[in-house]
């Protein structure tokens, strides 16, 4: 038997009065979806930001070892060349001397063979 037109109707009604609960549903499952993608990538960014700032203060901790080390080093160059120099002040003076002429003659060596 053929379904009357009210019946059809109602049943058209329940139709769309369930569309749109499937609707608000899915519309509060997305949202709570973005809250927590949202909540889960802003730790994620804090813990990448802690790594990184202790990746820095460890690389800053062992630039300044380095730093001091290397200061130290140039110190006792400086105070062991000034010792030399006391000691020997005109082999100190000829050596440097020396120095100077070599350096001059390569530079010029490759002056001279350009023209």
């Amino acid at each position: 038997m053929p379904a009357s037109p009210a019946a059809a109707a109602k049943e058209a009604e329940k139709a769309k009065s369930a569309t749109l609960e499937a609707v608000e549903h899915a519309e509060r499952s997305f949202a709570q979806a973005a809250d927590a993608a949202r909540v889960s990538l802003t730790e994620a960014a804090k813990r990448v930001e802690k790594s990184v700032t202790e990746g820095f203060e460890t690389l800053r901790a062992q630039s300044r070892t380095y730093t001091d080390t290397a200061g130290q080093q140039i110190e006792d160059a400086q105070r062991y060349a000034s010792e030399r120099i006391r000691e020997r002040p005109i082999t100190a003076t000829l050596a440097g001397l020396g120095v100077g002429v070599l350096i001059g003659l390569l530079l010029s060596g490759g002056r001279s063979s350009n023209r």
